[in-house]
């Protein structure tokens, strides 16, 4: 699935899916110096199940590997994501 890079205005960033004016699946975040504060996973009802909410993460991930930046998770998947897989070790906020 392609997710599209939208500045939403200061320094509020998201990756999202976006199809007929619809956002399908979305995962939002605030800089914060070199930090991604990621504070909003949401995957619509008719994707759910089919790991978009991983691929958001997976893309947020190889986002802030390719910037440089650490990942503060605040939302509750992220979290969660962060606590069962290793592979995100390398941005995690210390």
């Amino acid at each position: 699935m392609d997710f599209e890079l939208v500045k939403l205005g200061g320094d509020v960033f998201s990756l999202r899916n976006e199809q007929d004016g619809k956002v399908l699946a979305e995962i939002t975040w605030t800089m914060l110096g070199d930090v991604m504060v990621v504070d909003h996973t949401y995957v619509s009802s008719e994707l759910r199940g089919r790991g978009v909410a991983k691929q958001l993460l997976d893309r947020a991930a190889d986002y802030a590997r390719e910037k440089g930046h650490k990942i503060e998770p605040v939302c509750s998947y992220v979290v969660t994501a962060f606590e069962r897989f290793k592979e995100y070790e390398d941005i995690k906020v210390n």
